[in-house]
């Protein structure tokens, strides 16, 4: 009988809102000066350090990013779990609004991945235009919608 009851009100607390679902893991691989999920192929770019990037972007970002997966998703909860593949030196993530939404929507960041290793970062997204790159290696800001 008990179970019943805990059982109904699982359901009952998911019904208003306040049990939801698990968040959504959303994975992006860093390699040099690039998250390689939006840009369909790793460009095999070696930088030492992230001068580097700034002069391999100021030349290709360009047509990198006319070319890019703009990615799409729903309203809701999010795990951006960010992978540095085999940059050797330490990386971060921002997620941002674009434009002068920045300033009301939500916004993540961080940074201390070193070569190798990964991070995830937990936000709520709600309905907007994002940017999303790396400040630690340059990265062209790549774009995100959601509705």
């Amino acid at each position: 009988m008990w179970k019943y009851l805990v059982g109904m009100m699982v359901i009952f607390l998911a019904d208003v809102g306040l049990v939801g679902a698990a968040p959504t893991i959303i994975e992006f691989t860093q390699t040099g000066c690039q998250f390689i999920e939006p840009e369909n192929q790793d460009y095999g770019y070696k930088p030492k350090n992230s001068s580097d990037c700034k002069h391999i972007n100021a030349s290709t970002q360009e047509k990198r990013l006319a070319v890019s997966q703009v990615r799409r998703l729903q309203a809701g909860d999010y795990i951006f779990r960010v992978h540095n593949r085999d940059v050797p030196y330490d990386l971060g993530f921002w997620l941002r609004g674009q434009g002068f939404r920045r300033l009301t929507l939500p916004s993540v960041s961080g940074g201390g991945m070193g070569q190798g290793e990964s991070k995830d970062y937990s936000i709520h997204l709600t309905a907007g235009s994002y940017y999303y790159s790396c400040p630690l290696n340059p990265t062209p800001s790549y774009t995100l919608i959601v509705k």
